[in-house]
């Protein structure tokens, strides 16, 4: 297979498999899924889902969350992990945003990064959820499988991203960074990874990859 040929079959199958995409993070508007996400740095989705509401029931604006201190905010997200940290990002970036912004998220990447906490995968995930934005923020399941389909390298996520956005057209971008995090979850994960459900790392997949496969399956 030609790499546009590989390319063509990714998008055709995770079209036919999540033609309809959900959201992993529960949220109404671009501030609370800025909070979303910045929670679920090193966290699960679940996990995030089970934290919010109990957070935005107190303050689902930059002007109520200010108004919280960050030992208030801290206690209620503790369970999602590096909450000393995501606190002081969550009422920094709500101050910020409400002194440069009037309390709106800016639809920018490169501003979004200059927030408390924010990183490149944040900021590309609030564009691209909330205002619609052509992004593709990489995470462990993408970097993964783009290395497994033999479409990047995998030496890092900046090169996952360079390389994913070279090859796959601009409009997919939004759709199909979802569909790729689903993907791997239900059907090539890092662990307990089946290849014969994994119809496209079967297809497409590296060869050093599938050889290695079948060597630690033989092996166990």
């Amino acid at each position: 297979m030609t790499k546009k040929e590989k390319v063509d079959f990714v998008l055709k199958t995770l079209q036919e498999l999540y033609p309809s995409i959900p959201v992993p993070l529960d949220h109404k508007d671009p501030y609370t899924l800025l909070i979303a996400v910045l929670l679920s740095a090193q966290s699960t989705d679940v996990r995030v889902n089970q934290i919010t509401p109990l957070l935005f029931d107190r303050a689902d604006n930059p002007f109520d969350m200010v108004k919280l201190t960050v030992e208030e905010i801290r206690e209620i997200i503790k369970p999602v992990g590096l909450s000393p940290m995501k606190s002081k990002g969550i009422h920094g970036l709500s101050r910020i945003l409400i002194d440069k912004y009037d309390g709106a998220v800016p639809n920018d990447i490169a501003l979004l990064e200059e927030l408390p906490a924010v990183g490149h995968k944040t900021a590309s995930v609030v564009v691209s959820q909330a205002f619609g934005t052509p992004a593709f923020p990489v995470d462990t399941h993408i970097h993964r499988l783009m290395y497994r389909w033999g479409l990047s390298n995998g030496k890092n996520v900046v090169q996952t991203e360079k390389d994913a956005k070279r090859i796959f057209p601009k409009e997919s971008w939004n759709d199909l960074h979802l569909q790729i995090i689903w993907y791997g979850r239900e059907y090539s994960p890092a662990r307990g990874w089946d290849l014969e459900k994994d119809i496209i790392t079967k297809t497409i997949g590296r060869k050093t990859v599938l050889n290695d496969y079948s060597k630690n399956k033989k092996t166990r």
